[in-house]
């Protein structure tokens, strides 16, 4: 067995339905090697799991309900009765599971496969007559506590209203009753025509999620797709055409070309070209792709190093029948630089001063593992990239340096102990608390940090994980302010195994885990777990954490808490932080587009909880105006334009469009970035009137 690198039966009848004579989606059954995984896997998790879970009834139940939920997360597909057929197989999984058995699961997705095509099928038709947008309907958005619809008579309605509210926010962008029949008959029809493109690996991932989830909420399994992804994911790299894909209209469509990749460097390609065909090698036969699923392509598409792929290219704009012209390109290793780290440098007022701030953007805690294993001199990681870009920064001169780890789900662990080094050098950065008890120091070996003027962390609900490793030493060691909203909350740790190599398997069939083994610490002996990191300048977010963060979990760890490491503490930012504080409160008073961005989240926040939208034209063009009113009287804010509803999904938009919208959208000011680099100027003016003030010489020295 190998462990490898630490992260952070019954019958199932379907229920009648009056769209029978709808072609049902293929049945779907295990596969022999699924049977064994899911097996694998059980022995695994019930043994070697940091809070091992029996593989019981009451598991068994977990998983049922955690798989319906996945399937079916707004309860407007499956009918009460469905719900009430899959019951006697509800304590039977695990056995099931023991037995190598998967026929409960697949059945209960034979049937959602069905109720797709059966709701798909209604919501075509309900196009076809008009809406009376006069009534005083609501409809609800928030279904996932909902009872499911106990009739098909009901679940029509349900649907009705969501047809209905669909057309509506078409309307209100300006569509006319023409256009909003054809796009909503379009997106219907591609959803339904997706429930027959579904493959018995989708069913086994899917229940797998639910088994590991129902195990610990971060406890995963990779079938083989999902498993190239977290590695292209961990080493920023691939080996492919460097283009990035998207599917429209059953085809696949170019939408970005990576710099320096083969495909920008042939200059044959152009965002919104069309592949029709994959051929490999210099003479391979070309197989179709049109209405293939785009993963399936992308795999097509992807190889080895040097090897040829050929693509049968229908170009941007050209009608279907248009002349194809077939392109010949060979792999490469392509960098995912846009998921690196990545710097800039903002000038910023503090006082009667103006403050250079480096503001260095870290998405992830990625590294190259299997470049570290092979000892190559340069393989690509977070802390290696991140030291690079704080040279360049010293370089350029600036006052501060602001980490921002917002959205940054974690990644390496061994990366947020060599990130913590850079700004203190060497010392405990967290400790690990396996299942038997054992407690582990994980230091940092840096002789010196890199950077030792002031720092900051930026976080908000989205940093998890190795990020909170990372912001918690900061703020332990009081060597910089942290800066957000309240962090995630997940203080475990995973690894991966590789069932194959566990059964010393020759051939990869059985897929990987990512298993929880340990929980860790800070070292001032509490953990982020459940409570996540706590900054010391609140900004405001609009997570809700009874549906993101470690909170929304119904089986997650508690807090918890162990002896403090022993580490000595900077604290030069600790006595700095009530003066941080004060001018942070008095800038935001006065900053007008702080408090438009108060209100805003306000009015989110308000929607959110309501949970209903209206179906009443005149209802939500009022609030529209008041919208629009709102916006008028703010000075300069073209920019939350880019905010406007079309009622389309990005699929539906001309590409151009779409990214259009996309880029505008990243355009907009970033006002929480703007004032974390206000707090790390005034950071930095306090520090430098600190070490003015040590070492003014006194003042019989002077004289005076």
């Amino acid at each position: 067995m190998r462990i490898s690198h630490v992260f952070l039966g019954a019958f199932l009848a379907i229920v009648p339905s009056a769209y029978a004579d709808v072609a049902s989606p293929p049945v779907l059954e295990p596969l022999k090697q699924q049977a064994q995984a899911a097996q694998l896997s059980a022995k695994f998790l019930t043994r070697y799991s940091y809070k091992p879970v029996p593989l019981d009834d009451a598991l068994s139940a977990k998983i049922m309900d955690s798989f319906i939920d996945s399937l079916d997360p707004d309860r407007g597909l499956f009918l009460q009765a469905d719900i009430d057929s899959f019951k006697p197989d509800r304590n039977e999984i695990d056995d099931a599971i023991k037995h190598k058995d998967l026929k409960i699961p697949f059945a209960i997705f034979n049937v959602y496969g069905k109720r797709v095509v059966d709701r798909m099928d209604y919501a075509r038709e309900l196009l076809k007559q008009d809406f009376d947008f006069t009534k005083q309907e609501d409809y609800s958005v928030l279904r996932d506590k909902a009872p499911w619809p106990q009739s098909e008579a009901e679940s029509n309605e349900l649907w009705r209203k969501r047809v209905k509210s669909d057309w509506l926010r078409l309307k209100l962008s300006g569509k006319a009753d023409a256009a909003i029949r054809e796009t909503l008959d379009k997106r219907y029809a591609n959803a339904l025509e997706r429930a027959y493109k579904y493959k018995s690996d989708d069913v086994f991932q899917s229940f797998m999620n639910a088994y590991t989830t129902a195990v610990d909420p971060h406890t995963d399994y990779f079938g083989a797709s999902a498993s190239a992804d977290f590695d292209i994911a961990m080493k920023l790299s691939l080996v492919g055409i460097g283009a990035v894909l998207q599917e429209r209209d059953d085809y696949t469509t170019i939408r970005e070309l990576v710099p320096g990749g083969p495909a920008q460097l042939s200059g044959k390609l152009a965002v919104g070209d069309r592949i029709t065909g994959v051929g490999q090698g210099h003479d391979g036969p070309i197989k179709e792709v049109v209405g293939t699923r785009i993963d399936e392509v992308v795999q097509l598409i992807r190889g080895k190093k040097g090897s040829v792929v050929r693509l049968d290219v229908l170009p941007a704009d050209a009608g279907a029948d248009a002349a194809h012209r077939i392109i010949t390109l060979v792999r490469d290793k392509i960098s995912l630089e846009k998921q690196a780290a990545q710097k800039t440098v903002l000038s910023v007022k503090a006082g009667d001063a103006t403050r250079k701030i480096g503001v260095i953007t870290l998405p992830a805690f990625y590294e190259d593992f299997e470049a570290r294993r092979k000892r190559e001199k340069d393989y690509r990681s977070a802390s290696r990239d991140v030291a690079k870009l704080l040279e360049e920064l010293k370089q350029e001169q600036v006052d501060s340096v602001l980490i921002d780890v917002r959205n940054n789900g974690g990644g390496s662990l061994d990366e947020a102990i060599a990130l913590t080094g850079l700004f203190i050098g060497s010392g405990p950065v967290v400790q690990q608390r396996s299942s038997d008890g054992k407690v582990v120091v994980s230091s940092s070996e840096f002789p010196e940090p890199i950077w030792t003027g002031p720092v900051g962390v930026l976080i908000n609900r989205g940093s998890a994980s190795a990020s909170e490793i990372f912001a918690a030493a900061i703020q332990d060691y009081g060597r910089g302010v942290v800066i957000g909203e309240p962090s995630f909350g997940k203080g475990t740790v995973q690894t991966v195994v590789d069932l194959d190599q566990m059964v010393r398997n020759s051939k990869p069939a059985f897929g990987e885990l990512k298993v929880t083994i340990a929980q860790f610490f800070r070292v001032n002996g509490g953990t982020t777990q459940l409570h996540g990191v706590t900054p010391d300048i609140s900004l405001p977010g609009l997570s809700d954490p009874t549906r993101f963060g470690e909170t929304s979990y119904d089986n997650a760890l508690p807090w918890s808490e162990i002896k403090p490491a022993d580490y000595a503490p900077a604290n030069t930012v600790t006595a700095l932080l009530p003066t941080l504080q004060g001018r942070h409160d008095a800038r935001v008073a006065s900053d007008p587009e702080f408090q438009r961005l108060l209100e805003d989240i306000a009015d989110i926040k308000a929607q959110r909880e309501k949970g209903t939208v209206s179906l009443n034209e005149a209802e939500r063009r009022k609030e529209m105006k008041d919208r629009e009113a709102r916006l008028k009287s703010r000075q300069g804010s073209d920019a939350d334009d880019a905010g406007d509803d079309d009622g389309l999904n990005a699929d539906e938009r001309s590409l151009s469009a779409d990214i259009a919208m996309e880029k505008a959208r990243k355009n907009v000011k970033d006002v929480l970035l703007t004032e974390a680099t206000a707090i790390l100027a005034d950071e930095a003016d306090l520090q430098e009137g600190e070490l003015k003030a040590v070492t003014q010489p006194p003042a019989s020295a002077t004289g005076k």
